[in-house]
């Protein structure tokens, strides 16, 4: 029988290792170190923040895996040999394969900082890193953290939790902005000062240093100043985790290469995930990395109807993500870029300096949203996006995505409103409002 064996029980492999059983009757095998199951990695901060268990991170049972034959291996891959399809472990033992799926993730970022290892250092990326820094911030005094990526600020809402003072090292002059668009942008910043972080924008971290003992005792920055802390969380983004794949004959670029049916270079040799790098045959587009939980589940399940012997491309579809930033969610749909030629974009902020939609459009459709601090319906705005619609046909419609309109304010009329105004020739109007609703938001 066909032996299929996994590397990485991340949300790519473990899909994979779920719908392998779905389509066959293979024997699969899933090896990794980090846990013995399978647990959701965005919510290792709500275990920090006492939100959640880690028991309640689990989205199977443990008897998921035994009644559904999977095998589970506490264990680290350490060199594959494709030869003999074979993997060496850590504790000395080898693993034969007949099919191979490499989905072993992502290492946060180091970049040679002078005092990167010393104690009290780390990035956020395993359960091995929260168990870390559970032990890493006890009685602390201060933490710093470096980088202004999803993961950094994640880590200040974990240690304002704790009332824990935070310093945030950020290198742009304004957070996240080479992803958010400027009027996004300000809006986060504004909200991290809100709430008493000590935001360091345009500064980078320059030397971590260390007290006698060998541990973290301060941090000093390219502005010259030097801000004592007793923990620092290095959050300047991530790389695919590939070391133990170099020395073997699979090609590697960023992350391990593969085509858009996840094959590598080797027969029977797969990845997916964040350690996957999908070549593109553009010579004019960068090969993607899609370090994204709902691209990493998508992986999942196409590789394995490919590897249930019916080989299916992946079609990533619309790109689409959600994050959090304290209190406002951001959700984006589409494609929102900066500075497209031909790209128009619809940017509505709520007078509380805290709510925001922008919608993207070009002289023949919308072609993405940004959505802060207000939920808009994911199918439908995919739903149009997909279906080409035009600006003035989406704000016709834009009531419908509203996500809840019986208990939130509804903006729909201000938004058609603000496009009236740079086009009064349109035949576009507001929808009337009545009764309660009129007299609350006019």
């Amino acid at each position: 029988m066909k032996r299929v064996v996994i590397i990485g029980n991340g949300i790519a492999g473990v899909t994979a290792a779920r719908y392998v059983r779905k389509y066959s009757d293979y024997d699969i095998q899933i090896i990794s170190a980090e846990s013995d199951h399978f647990y959701s990695r965005p919510a290792l901060m709500y275990i920090y923040m006492g939100h959640m268990k880690y028991e309640n991170t689990k989205p199977y049972e443990d008897f998921f895996w035994e009644k559904n034959r999977i095998e589970l291996v506490r264990d680290t891959v350490t060199e594959i040999d494709t030869d003999k399809r074979r993997l060496t472990l850590l504790s000395g033992r080898h693993v034969l394969y007949d099919v191979l799926i490499i989905a072993s993730g992502s290492r946060p970022n180091k970049f040679g900082w002078p005092g990167q290892d010393l104690e009290g250092v780390q990035g956020l990326y395993s359960l091995q890193d929260l168990e870390l820094m559970e032990h890493n911030t006890r009685d602390i005094k201060r933490g710093v953290i470096v980088g202004g990526g999803l993961i950094g600020i994640e880590v200040a809402e974990m240690l304002l939790s704790r009332d824990l003072p935070v310093t945030f090292l950020v290198r742009e002059e304004k957070y996240w902005n080479r992803v958010l668009p400027d009027e996004e942008s300000n809006m986060v910043t504004r909200h991290i000062f809100k709430h008493h972080v000590d935001l360091r924008l345009g500064v980078e971290l320059q030397e971590i240093l260390a007290d006698d003992r060998g541990r973290v005792r301060a941090v000093k920055t390219s502005s010259g100043d030097e801000v004592e802390c007793e923990f620092v969380a290095l959050t300047a983004g991530v790389h695919p985790n590939i070391d133990f794949v170099k020395s073997s004959n699979i090609k590697c670029g960023r992350g391990v290469l593969v085509n858009d049916f996840f094959e590598t270079n080797i027969p029977n040799v797969y990845s997916i995930g964040d350690c996957a790098e999908i070549v593109v045959e553009n010579p004019d587009e960068r090969n993607r990395l899609e370090q994204l939980w709902y691209t990493g589940r998508m992986h999942g399940e196409v590789v394995a109807k490919t590897i249930a012997g019916t080989r299916t491309e992946y079609d990533r579809g619309i790109l689409f993500n959600s994050a959090k930033f304290f209190d406002i969610e951001y959700h984006t749909y589409g494609l929102v870029n900066f500075d497209t030629p031909g790209e128009k974009s619809l940017y509505w902020e709520h007078p509380d300096g805290a709510r925001a939609i922008r919608i993207v459009y070009n002289d023949e459709c919308v072609i993405g949203f940004n959505l802060m601090g207000i939920r808009y319906r994911h199918g439908i705005c995919e739903d149009w996006i997909r279906r080409k619609l035009t600006i003035e046909q989406v704000l016709k419609q834009l009531h419908k995505a509203n996500f809840d309109p019986e208990f939130y304010e509804q903006c729909e009329d201000a938004i058609i409103n603000l496009y009236l105004r740079s086009h009064p020739g349109s035949s576009l109007r507001p929808r009337r409002k009545s009764g309660l609703k009129a007299m609350l938001f006019g």
